[in-house]
């Protein structure tokens, strides 16, 4: 008589609690565990051609360290005078100055509400100060070896590539150590040109390609897309140029490169988009979605 009770009362149905003691191993589920088993929530469809576009940030880098390598070259065997760089990177950066306001019609310096005679103070500044420690600069690291510098330079360069901000949110992305990388890659290798004055304008040209040119670049990314796709392949195109006057191989290898980011890296992530399988389910952690700020005052 017992034994019929026990079947004829009904079966505990299973729920996914913990504070409650139920006749299950712990390590049970039932098939409504995976009802709500979802794939890919979060992924992202990619598009080729909008891949490609924002693939020019990275040829943008590129090609600035090579102009800078090929320009550095250039001054070291002597082709190319200090003054004619200085007036031709001088002139470069009046006309980007005024293209960087004829952008959006003086609108970012009306909102951060900075002025031209403040703009001209600061370079004025800083192309006095930067000529009158040239010297400093040329003598700085006499007591290194060549080998040492061009290590250091290339180290620096590199990463100049790796922490600059091509616009992705990582931790490892840092503006400042970036250009600061650069920067002294630019001075190491200005100390191993000719005069002083070789060194204050290698030093000038740096900080004109690789702080105010990415500067002028994003902006002509956000407001002229056509106008930044036009001038990314006139700049490749000139960074090629120069690095196949110096060498046909390097040239061959360094368009490999850029063909390579630029068309073929973006492929490859599409097809391998079809290949993720990211699942999501109640065993996911919670998120907190409530806005706890107000408990923290």
């Amino acid at each position: 008589m017992p034994s019929m009770q026990l079947e004829l009362k009904p079966r505990q149905r299973w729920q996914k609690v913990l504070y409650k003691k139920q006749p299950f191993p712990d390590n049970y589920v039932d098939q409504s565990f995976l009802e709500k088993l979802r794939k890919n929530v979060h992924a992202r469809q990619y598009q080729y051609w909008a891949v490609v576009f924002e693939s020019g940030v990275v040829i943008q880098q590129l090609c600035s360290v090579c102009v800078f390598v090929v320009i550095w070259w250039y001054m070291d065997v002597g082709l190319l005078a200090p003054q004619w760089l200085f007036g031709a990177g001088l002139a470069s950066s009046l006309l980007g100055y005024i293209l960087f306001d004829a952008i959006d019609s003086g609108a970012g310096r009306s909102e951060s509400g900075r002025t031209r005679w403040a703009d001209l103070k600061s370079s004025v500044v800083f192309v006095a100060f930067t000529y009158g420690f040239s010297p400093v600069l040329k003598t700085l690291t006499e007591s290194v070896s060549t080998d040492t510098i061009y290590a250091m330079s290339a180290f620096m360069l590199l990463g100049h590539l790796i922490f600059f901000d091509y616009g992705a949110n990582a931790a490892i992305v840092s503006s400042t150590l970036s250009l600061n990388m650069a920067i002294f890659a630019s001075v190491c290798l200005a100390s191993r040109l000719p005069r002083s004055l070789h060194a204050f304008v290698m030093v000038t040209f740096a900080i004109q390609i690789f702080a105010l040119w990415p500067t002028l670049q994003k902006k002509l990314k956000a407001r002229t897309p056509r106008g930044y796709v036009a001038i990314t392949l006139l700049f490749a195109m000139a960074a090629l140029g120069g690095l196949l006057t110096i060498t046909g191989v390097g040239a061959v290898l360094f368009s490999l490169l850029l063909v390579s980011i630029s068309c073929l890296c973006p492929y490859c992530l599409i097809r391998l988009q079809l290949f993720k399988n990211n699942i999501h389910g109640p065993w996911d952690e919670a998120e907190i979605k409530e806005d706890l700020s107000k408990f923290l005052l």
